[in-house]
């Protein structure tokens, strides 16, 4: 009998490194197969939650915020876009230009879940952003994506238009910010093992399968 094990993956889908880390646990979940059960949540986190929703320049705001070079971001950007494609995930970084607000996105990704279509969703959001270069902010993209997800697109489209979620959204993110996370991706299994970034498949697995002896 298989083990049942829950996980609460906090992310933002501007965070390419959550991408990685979801891709990751992705294949070492298809790995462990049946021996394990995994329940996955997804919980928001805003990287920029000041971020206005047209968004800015990608190396105008690494320079602000970290203070990286043009040579630093190039180098980042082709060491993020070999590890996707180790994993099977396009970054188009050419088609990426600019970081954009994403709390509307984590309120229609908080309503899928309760259409059973929020995994499917993520991982839509991430390809919009990261594969195609579109704004994860535009209402046009979050219905569309809805759609094409299998989610009713007239309650997308209310959704976004109202304040639906809002509420339940910041409170998802004050509870995990305190508690502690101040980056992301962070993977919380069983509401008591943390790990954090976008590791390898392998430390994901041997996580889950100890987790899941003790359990």
């Amino acid at each position: 009998m298989s083990k049942e094990i829950r996980i609460d993956f906090v992310s933002d889908v501007s965070c390419p490194w959550c991408i990685i880390g979801l891709k990751s646990l992705e294949q070492a979940i298809d790995k462990i197969g049946e021996d394990v059960d995994v329940k996955l949540h997804f919980q928001p986190f805003e990287l920029n939650p000041n971020m206005p929703a047209e968004g800015q320049d990608i190396a105008e705001h690494l320079a602000e915020k970290y203070g990286a070079t043009a040579e630093q971001t190039a180098r980042n950007r082709e060491m993020i876009r070999a590890r996707g494609a180790e994993l099977g995930f396009e970054f188009n970084m050419a088609a990426r230009s600019r970081i954009y607000n994403t709390f509307d996105a984590h309120r229609l990704l908080h309503w899928a879940e309760l259409q059973g279509r929020q995994h499917a969703l993520k991982v839509a959001l991430f390809e919009l952003y990261f594969s195609k270069g579109e704004s994860p902010a535009s209402h046009e993209a979050l219905v569309r994506l809805a759609g094409e997800v299998g989610l009713d697109t007239e309650e997308a489209a209310r959704i976004l238009a109202s304040d639906t979620y809002a509420a339940e959204v910041r409170e998802q993110e004050r509870f995990y910010q305190q508690h502690g996370i101040s980056s992301v991706p962070a993977i919380i299994i069983n509401e008591r093992h943390l790990i954090s970034g976008g590791q390898p498949p392998e430390v994901f697995e041997q996580a889950l399968r100890q987790i899941a002896a003790q359990a």
